[in-house]
């Protein structure tokens, strides 16, 4: 099973695409990277941009899931939010036009799901992606471990169903890391916006 996990954002938007072998439960990471957009463009150009990118990362990997983070009801910054919010409801459209189930967790859940604590914080998350992956250094910016950590909720909660309540654990993870892929400034092509960085294989 393919999952792609996304942590949506108006300046960044992150993805991660990890693999699930049937009958092992040991996620595979894939790729994972970030989509930018300008801050000097209009807010809906910016959000077809980040359509647009997702729709090419959906139609180059074909996940057979998308997890992102549940939005919550209170927030310090109102208008964080709310961009968010536009960010996230482009994500659903998405995953919808591309006809891949989506599944949403809380972000207390996903954080549990990764190192054990609700309330972990944005560097606990990013040292546990770093530990599952063996990467030799921890995933920058952030958006791209958060999109990784809902992808690996989601296969953490697969694995857990079809093996009754057996979660995937660090030890059974893929030991194989990321690299630092060609930026989009080099001549990446395999993205349709012109602003993304990704971390693949």
């Amino acid at each position: 099973m393919r999952i792609l996990g996304i942590d949506p954002g108006i300046e960044r938007t992150g993805y991660g695409v990890v693999d699930l072998a049937a009958g092992v439960g040991a996620p595979r990471l894939i790729e994972a990277g970030i989509i930018r957009t300008r801050p000097a463009d209009p807010l809906p150009d910016r959000l077809a941009e980040i359509r647009s990118g997702l729709a090419a990362v959906l139609e180059e990997f074909k996940p057979e899931a998308v997890a992102v983070e549940e939005l919550y009801s209170h927030y310090a910054h109102p208008r964080t939010a709310i961009l968010m919010g536009h960010a996230r409801g482009v994500a659903l459209l998405a995953a919808a036009e591309a006809g891949v189930p989506l599944v949403s967790y809380s972000a207390t859940h996903i954080k549990k799901s990764l190192v054990g604590a609700g309330h972990a914080s944005k560097e606990q998350v990013q040292r546990a992606i770093q530990s599952i992956f063996c990467l030799k250094k921890a995933p920058q910016p952030p958006d791209v471990a958060d999109a990784l950590a809902a992808a690996l909720c989601h296969a953490h909660r697969t694995v857990r169903t079809a093996r009754g309540n057996r979660g995937c654990g660090t030890a059974g993870l893929s030991s194989r890391g990321m690299r630092r892929g060609p930026s989009a400034t080099a001549g990446q092509a395999s993205r349709a916006t012109p602003r993304s960085d990704t971390l693949n294989r």
